[in-house]
């Protein structure tokens, strides 16, 4: 019944499409992006349901939001690992490890790392799936077209600036919620 609400909500009210190929690849991360706005949780909330997807997809939030009474708890339920960020603790190395102890693992992270403007992507998820061994789920939402798309699988080779080049030329057509923090003002990961 909630699945049901969900697609009504967000296909027929709100007038989202989902397009793409969802891989069954067992450990996997999907970066999720251009990430601007806090409304991008929700599509991404609604998607999962509507994909079936609600014990497949996580994400990281902060140590500290864990802690929190009841939110933590609601944020585990509903897919989050809290993350320790700070200067003792490899946050790359953290997400590693929990992929090697995991049999399935698909993790969904915004590569910028903010909902503000940046001038490049954090890098973080490229190191975590070449350590990983994983590949990366390139996964676009654009508010203009209302449109969830789920794009190509990337196995990053090592070779971070051409891999950053292909990742880059993804997403630069896709446009936020607030579009002047997107990343349409990219040109190549190099004049970045």
């Amino acid at each position: 019944m909630i699945r049901f609400i969900n697609k009504l909500i967000f296909k027929k009210i709100l007038g989202w499409r989902i397009e793409g190929f969802i891989p069954e690849d067992k450990k996997i991360i999907a970066i999720v992006a251009p990430h601007t706005s806090w409304h991008d949780f929700f599509v991404g909330i609604f998607t999962r349901s509507i994909l079936r997807m609600e014990n497949r997809v996580k994400f990281l939030g902060k140590e500290e939001l864990f802690k929190i009474p009841f939110f933590g708890y609601i944020l585990r339920k509903i897919g989050g690992f809290p993350i320790v960020r700070n200067k003792q603790t490899n946050s790359v190395d953290s997400v590693v490890e929990i992929f090697n102890k995991k049999k399935n693992f698909f993790l969904a992270l915004a590569p910028e790392g903010t909902r503000k403007k940046v001038d490049k992507l954090k890098t973080g998820f490229y190191y975590i799936a070449l350590k990983a061994q994983v590949p990366i789920l390139l996964v676009g939402f654009d508010f203009k077209k209302r449109l969830v798309h789920f794009g190509e699988k990337l196995y990053p080779s090592g070779d971070i600036e051409k891999d950053m080049k292909i990742i880059i030329t993804y997403f630069k057509k896709f446009q936020g919620k607030i579009p002047v923090n997107g990343l349409n003002h990219f040109k190549v990961w190099r004049d970045i």
